[in-house]
Order: C-alpha cells, then structure tokens, then sequence
C-alpha cells in the first residue's frame, strides 16, 4: 500500500475551493457538502469538517470587517448632512 502526502495547506486550499464551489451550485445542507467533497477529494470527513470550520471563521471575520464600515460610513453620511442644513 502506498501512502500519498499531501501538502496541509495545498490541502486545505483544494477543500475550501470544493466547498466554495458546492456552495455556489446551490448546496445547503452541510452533511451533503461534507460527503460531496468526501467522494471528490478522498480526504477523510474529519479533515473535512476542520477546514470547512477553518472556511466559516475567515468568512465572519471579513463579514464582521465589512460591517464595522457601515456605522462609519453612516456616521460620516450623517454629519455631512447635518452640517449642509
């Protein structure tokens, strides 16, 4: 039996890509993109569900980024309406 390496980060770039692209295609369940990216890849569901965890915790820290833009945009907005009356 020959034991295939694979580089962790080229790896964990491959499943985060195969679970952007199922996510894409519509898929919603997470059991079903977990065994989707399974069959594809051949990489064991628990590395599956590490990435795809690694994947949501980059999502919310750039949703939560973009966020705390709004106030101050909103904040500028204001003031500058407020100073044109």
């Amino acid at each position: 039996m020959k034991l295939k390496f694979v580089n962790r980060t080229t790896q964990s770039t491959s499943i985060k890509q195969a679970i952007n692209e199922l996510l894409d295609k519509g898929f919603t369940d997470k059991q079903d993109i977990y065994s989707k990216v399974v069959e594809e890849l051949g990489v064991p569901r628990p590395t599956v569900r590490r990435v795809a965890r690694d994947l949501r915790n980059e999502l919310l820290q750039k949703i939560k980024i973009l966020q705390s833009e709004v106030p101050e945009m909103e904040i500028a907005q204001g003031k500058t309406t407020q100073s044109a009356d």
